[in-house]
């Protein structure tokens, strides 16, 4: 990123998404590597952000009852915007590559309305995932809801193949082959067909594979790196769900939550808030630097993970031989693709 300012504000940068450079290869992991140290901070911290969210979120959800998830969406964006909005005023980021520090910030527009439509199919691609997905864990029990979203990886490579050409090697092809394998088998137990569950689930992998294109392709067309095309998904975003949670009566529920002013659910919302803020951020980055595919893989990942947690803090998860296989399976076909990826093939 040639952001070089001569005071020691340098230091306070945050990474972001910038196109590379020619020197790049000198940030390999090692020769060979398809994948620089940025983007390999990139997928491990995405991993990390998300295991612990699903933790917050849980515990909002599950330990006090909170019944809106929707409403902590909305706080997360809003959180989210006001975060960005003062990183830029204080000039710690910026929003756009090649964007000087030290620019004059008398006005608060700090993206252009051309740039603002040119994310316009981000946003859009967004609101889709987010609604479809929410629909999509009704009528398909866990087990089988786990397996039919793995197939997710199968559907960005699709999308992918349409939009950019995308093309992948055999080693590629047989990693995510040998996931979507796992998942099956361990799912195999709870196979019980629902046409409009089945749908439902399948419209959400089709949403996700749409989304996380969307950021790879607008993330090197819209000259906004990661901040700035988080920016433009929450002002455009935000607005639209907070009418959609208005009309469906959330807000009212949420004023009368009992727990509401509770110093201990506070406190899980503000870590729900600021692990969001870092998860979106480390999506964007992760797929600019690596790609969609690799998005999806660590998103496998960090389910596997979030699993192994979930057996050892919440329990209740009764021991399946065919469950454990197919598990290690995925995990084994993560671990391929991310081999293949480090040594580039």
């Amino acid at each position: 990123m040639s952001l070089k300012p001569s005071n020691s504000s340098e230091n306070l940068m945050l990474p972001v998404s910038d196109p590379p450079k020619s020197h790049d290869a000198d940030d390999k992991l090692f020769k060979g590597s398809a994948m620089t140290k940025r983007g390999a901070f990139a997928a491990v911290s995405y991993m990390s952000c998300a295991v612990l969210l699903v933790m917050f979120n849980k515990a909002a959800l599950s330990s006090y009852n909170f019944p809106s998830a929707n409403v902590i969406t909305l706080l997360q964006m809003v959180c989210s915007c006001c975060f960005l909005y003062l990183l830029r005023r204080w000039r710690m980021i910026s929003f756009s590559t090649g964007e000087s520090l030290h620019i004059s910030d008398n006005s608060t527009k700090f993206v252009s309305l051309k740039t603002l439509k040119h994310t316009l199919p981000l946003s859009g691609a967004y609101l889709f995932y987010m609604l479809v997905t929410m629909e999509s864990v009704r009528g398909v029990n866990v087990p089988m809801y786990t397996t039919l979203r793995r197939t997710t990886v199968v559907f960005t490579m699709l999308v992918e193949f349409v939009l950019v050409g995308q093309r992948y090697t055999p080693s590629v092809i047989f990693s995510v082959g040998l996931i979507v394998f796992g998942a099956f088998v361990a799912g195999a137990r709870d196979l019980s067909f629902d046409a409009y569950g089945y749908a439902v689930v399948f419209m959400s992998n089709i949403a996700t594979a749409i989304y996380l294109a969307t950021i790879a392709r607008i993330g090197k067309t819209s000259g906004l790196n990661s901040f700035g095309l988080m920016w433009c998904n929450g002002i455009i975003c935000g607005p639209v769900l907070l009418i959609w949670t208005f009309v469906r009566g959330d807000l009212m529920t949420t004023i009368n939550f009992p727990y509401l002013f509770s110093p201990g659910f506070i406190v899980i919302l503000l870590f729900s808030c600021v692990l969001a803020f870092f998860l979106n951020y480390c999506i964007f980055l992760n797929t600019t630097l690596n790609s969609a595919v690799t998005q999806t893989i660590c998103g496998n990942l960090k389910d596997l993970f979030t699993i192994g947690l979930g057996w050892i803090i919440f329990g209740g998860l009764p021991f399946d031989f065919w469950n454990i296989i197919g598990q290690f399976l995925g995990f084994a076909g993560s671990g391929l693709y991310a081999y293949y990826k480090l040594i580039g093939k």
